[in-house]
């Protein structure tokens, strides 16, 4: 309970924050006490300083100054809040809990009450630890001991449970009325699974547009499935942050996220075996580029920091309208020369860069795939087109995906796990995970592929690399292109959407392989069987060797 009161001493205004039900005994008031006292000598800007702790006829009390705030009740009314203004005042609310969950801290009861802001958007958070449940802590025979050494498991269990009333929270603040028209979010939490059967999602019609991305952050914050929700405050505070960062930029999108990151460890390590990599260029003096261009292509930070390297150059220097992108390795050793293509190579970070062990081998797994695409799309490409433009454009649709494993390896682990469908149960069909878009969203408030599109806009490539970019939705199925641009795209989709294809349970594969046929056949021209074999052509022979430089009908870019 929280009660508006005057100070008599100083004629302030207070809060008076109390538990719901007195303490059952004196043992149990003491642990309370115990707790309140510990949780009041935290020091954090989104946490409310207590200023006093005490008990009256039983009711043990916690009073907090309103400092002229307005509870989050009173600013989110009938009409809800915008989204930004949402996100910026529930991130400060998740810092706040964050430091209390490291200090050992909860809050239990993570109300609209108990959330005060000021004008300029400052936000504290009051009565920790005050909705203490006595009874949980055999309140018979309760002691100060066993507060301090209290089971790791029930803090666990309370800090998500204040992370799933701080979702619940978010719900309100942007449909603009509680979750299950019920004001209370303890009561809320407990009508969800694992203890009751409601559905919690934002629904479609509120008054005021959500962006899909903060949709998926809050839908997952109390997804119906209890695995997929988020298991800290700072899980949920970075995905709003990041989406926060990405909304409010004035430039770079995505980008923003990633340019701190890039300038201290580089967009990509250089592929294992890269020293060796060097050392062989290095005594390359007389070779012809398509040579030098299979030594290169080999790695695909190098070949990524050669398209980088010439087309950032074109850009700035206003040449690129004239001449189009530059999408071969080989027309990029021929632009820099060896001199070039040696610095582009010392430049990049030693496998594996920033990486601790266990992230470097989920990066070389990747790196394994998005080769298996890239040769696979060669082998499926239509008679006359470049191979190597077809490889990289492949290796590009893969861009975020690679940039999102080396820069946010722990935020990739968790957008593989939310895409992971839940193990069926007895007599219930399984549960489908998150689709990668959603996924990414609910982690890093931004989707995978508009990560790769600002890194590639970053380098300078432009509005027709971005469309090659991006990947064709497993949705659509594919009759026609309008250009040779659609054709390589839809070559590269088709490659990517089969390789992930193979990824997926045993039992699924065949049936994930054949949907890729049906979207591709006919523009393409290729069966089931020619799919098939273009993913097991083998990867020795470099690109450069499958079509020479200046044969077909579609020359080097």
């Amino acid at each position: 309970m929280a009660w508006l009161a005057t100070d008599i001493r100083s004629g302030q205004e207070v809060v008076l924050v109390l538990p719901r039900t007195p303490p059952a005994d004196d043992a149990a008031t003491d642990l309370w006490m115990h707790r309140v006292r510990k949780a009041g000598r935290l020091d954090h800007p989104n946490l409310a300083p207590v200023v006093e702790v005490g008990i009256h006829d039983r009711w043990p009390f916690v009073v907090h100054d309103l400092d002229e705030c307005a509870t989050m009740s009173d600013r989110i009314g009938n009409k809800g809040l915008g989204a930004v203004e949402t996100a910026t005042l529930m991130a400060q609310v998740l810092q706040g809990l964050a430091f209390a969950h490291d200090a050992g801290v909860v809050h239990r009861d993570v109300q609209p009450y108990l959330v005060l802001s000021t004008d300029k958007g400052v936000v504290r958070l009051i009565g920790l630890e005050v909705a203490a449940d006595a009874a949980a802590d055999d309140s018979g025979q309760a002691t100060l001991q066993a507060g301090e050494t209290g089971s790791l498991r029930a803090q666990r269990d309370a800090a998500q449970a204040d992370v799933l009333q701080t979702g619940l929270l978010l719900h309100h603040a942007l449909a603009g009325a509680p979750a299950l028209d019920e004001p209370d979010t303890a009561k809320v939490a407990r009508r969800l699974p694992p203890i009751g059967r409601d559905i919690v999602r934002l629904p479609w019609t509120t008054p005021r547009p959500i962006p899909e991305p903060l949709r998926a952050i809050v839908n997952r914050a109390s997804d119906r499935q209890e695995r997929q929700r988020y298991r800290s405050a700072r899980t949920l505070v970075h995905a709003l942050e990041g989406w926060l960062q990405v909304e409010t930029s004035n430039q770079g999108g995505p980008l923003v996220l990633l340019i701190d990151r890039i300038r201290h460890a580089g967009v990509l390590p250089a592929s294992p075996n890269g020293a060796a990599r060097v050392a062989r260029l290095a005594l390359m003096e007389r070779e012809h580029n398509s040579e030098l261009a299979q030594v290169a292509i080999a790695d695909i930070a190098l070949s990524f920091e050669l398209l980088r390297a010439v087309n950032t150059a074109q850009s700035r220097s206003g040449q690129l309208g004239g001449s189009g992108p530059v999408l071969t390795v080989r027309r990029a050793i021929a632009m820099l020369g060896l001199e070039g293509v040696r610095r582009a190579a010392l430049g990049l970070r030693p496998w594996p860069g920033s990486l601790r062990d266990a992230h470097a081998d989920e990066l070389t797994r990747l790196f394994e795939r998005v080769r298996r695409a890239a040769y696979a799309a060669v082998a499926l490409r239509p008679a006359g087109y470049d191979s190597e433009v077809v490889f990289l454009i492949t290796l590009l649709q893969n861009l975020g995906r690679m940039v999102v494993h080396y820069h946010f390896a722990d935020e990739a682990l968790q957008i593989r796990r939310l895409m992971q469908p839940a193990p069926s149960e007895t007599g219930e069909a399984e549960d489908p995970g998150m689709s990668e878009q959603a996924a990414a969203f609910a982690v890093l408030g931004v989707d995978v592929e508009s990560i790769g599109i600002a890194v590639a806009r970053h380098w300078g490539m432009d509005d027709s690399v971005m469309h090659m970019m991006r990947r064709i939705s497993p949705t659509s199925t594919q009759r026609s292109a309008d250009s040779d641009d659609d054709l390589i795209r839809a070559v590269a989709s088709c490659a990517n959407d089969a390789v992930d294809a193979t990824g997926l349970p045993a039992p699924k594969v065949a049936a994930g392989l054949g949907a890729v046929v049906h979207r591709y056949g006919r523009l393409l021209n290729i069966t089931l069987k020619d799919l098939l074999a273009a993913l097991k052509s083998p990867a020795a022979p470099e690109v450069a060797d499958v079509v020479p430089a200046g044969t077909g009908e579609q020359g080097p870019r």
